[in-house]
């Protein structure tokens, strides 16, 4: 969600609005996160007022965010993984440009998420307390997984 509106900001700005929004996403409640994104729009509406116009519009999907503890939101605000393991989807199915069945495309898929999870050495930073606080929250949907 942040790096998707830093499109719009120019490179001498671009540590100043990060700081700013990320301020927003690690607002402990859903009133100091409105009150912080009040304060963004009048700090940097006179150069990017897309970017809080984008946040205001969509503000009750927004709000949903902090609705989990601030270990989960840390995960959902920052996709890295994720939009890293969509690239390596990608890239391997762009190679082959045609599929004989819809079963060859799930293989070439299983294959790149194979090769992309042995690449990943790096740990998590506090994984195991994000990992215990996601288990609180949805330990039903998580049975059978660890």
């Amino acid at each position: 969600m942040v790096r998707n509106s830093l499109r719009f900001v120019s490179w001498k700005d671009y540590k100043a609005v990060t700081r700013d929004l990320k301020a927003i996403y690690q607002a402990p409640t859903v009133e100091a996160g409105q009150q912080t994104l009040e304060a963004f729009a009048a700090a940097w509406d006179c150069r990017y007022p897309q970017i809080s116009q984008n946040r205001l519009s969509n503000w009750t999907n927004l709000a949903t965010f902090f609705a989990y503890p601030a270990d989960i939101r840390k995960v959902l605000y920052t996709t890295n993984a994720i939009e890293s393991l969509n690239n390596v989807i990608r890239h391997a199915i762009r190679k082959c440009k045609q599929f004989p069945m819809d079963e060859s495309v799930k293989k070439v898929a299983w294959l790149a998420i194979q090769a992309a999870s042995q690449k990943w050495t790096m740990p998590l930073r506090d994984c195991r307390m994000t990992m215990s606080r996601f288990i609180i929250e949805f330990g039903d949907r998580l049975d059978g997984h660890f």
